[in-house]
């Protein structure tokens, strides 16, 4: 007898909204401007998720879900929600490419961290960087100290570039070098 349950199938409740369209639209494109917008003034390197970045990102995840879904059950409620949060992300980088002062005002310039070998404290702390920290990403571009940094900068997008000073680009190895594999 209990077995006949596990095979029924109800589409109503797979497909009928539990949730008016339009509620779901509205949640989710207040949810995500909002998301978006105090995400924007916290930039971090995007290769270093640590634990507590981590767990930041799963809580406002789980929060953002509950502000955005109310109570829905359906499939169509939650593509819907996946729908409106894809159509924002696309609309912002539509908006930042063609809209000059839009783009400006969400893409933010470089920061500089180090100029001709000397370190912008002041920056370093802006970011909540460590001076190891910064030699970390250094070294990972092949260089032993600051003094070989010609400049650095924390991009928009949270990476860090490094560019050598002239005398130790000539002896970095670069992608289109090919190496010796030894055999």
């Amino acid at each position: 007898m209990m077995m006949s349950g596990l095979f029924q199938l109800n589409l109503s409740e797979l497909f009928i909204p539990s949730v008016p369209l339009p509620e779901t639209f509205v949640r989710g494109t207040c949810t995500y401007l909002a998301l978006f917008l105090m995400l924007r003034f916290f930039r971090r390197q995007t290769g270093s998720v640590g634990p507590a970045d981590l767990l930041v990102l799963i809580i406002v995840a789980d929060a953002a879900q509950n502000a955005m879904a109310a109570d829905y059950t359906s499939i169509t409620d939650g593509l819907l929600l996946v729908a409106t949060i894809i159509f924002w992300e696309c609309a912002i980088d539509y908006l930042a490419y063609h809209v000059k002062w839009f783009g400006r005002w969400i893409e933010q310039p470089p920061l500089p961290l180090v100029q001709d070998g000397t370190v912008c404290e002041e920056n370093l702390r802006r970011e909540l960087m460590t001076k190891d920290d910064l030699l970390s990403q250094v070294r990972q571009r092949g260089l032993c100290s600051l003094e070989q940094v010609r400049e650095s900068y924390i991009e928009g997008n949270g990476r860090i570039s490094v560019i050598p000073k002239q005398e130790c680009a000539a002896v970095l190895p670069t992608s289109d070098t090919p190496t010796d594999s030894g055999g």
